[in-house]
């Protein structure tokens, strides 16, 4: 599993708000761009899918995704059905209004061959792992920056 964590000066609801929208992911992520909840789900809710977009340089690509924790002001999973990894966002208080936030990554199983195929290719990022830790790094700065302003 990867995690990254920071501490946040923002109340655990406010977090939450940003992180649960995935048509806000764009505005942290350095690869998502957001997404559009399918079927009848119009908000977090668990068993809720959406088509999440993605970004590397020029390439662009869809993901199916279904939420698998929703907690409102705590924790917010889903997975990524054709990596097979699930992304999440844990939230815990940390006094005097502050939150300590959480963001993982974790494989839940093999993903399919051309998937396989196309993360070793190279096209994704040379170290595609090590662009996916940077990732959650780089998400919770921003989330950060967001939340804080």
């Amino acid at each position: 599993m990867d995690r990254a964590e920071r501490t946040v000066q923002a109340p655990p609801e406010r977090v939450w708000e940003l992180v649960s929208d995935i048509t806000r992911a764009g505005e942290w992520s350095p690869e998502a761009t957001g997404g559009r909840w399918r079927g009848d789900a119009t908000g977090p809710a668990v068993g809720a899918r959406f088509t999440g977009g993605n970004r590397r340089g020029r390439i662009r690509w869809s993901t199916h995704c279904r939420v698998t924790e929703c907690e409102p002001a705590r924790r917010f999973t889903f997975v990524v059905g054709e990596s097979k990894t699930a992304w999440g966002w844990v939230l815990e208080p940390a006094g005097d209004g502050a939150t300590t936030v959480v963001a993982w990554r974790e494989k839940t199983g093999e993903a399919a061959l051309p998937v396989r195929l196309l993360q070793r290719s190279g096209i994704l990022g040379r170290d595609r792992e090590a662009l996916m830790r940077d990732g959650l790094e780089r998400s919770l700065d921003r989330v950060k920056e967001i939340v804080e302003r």
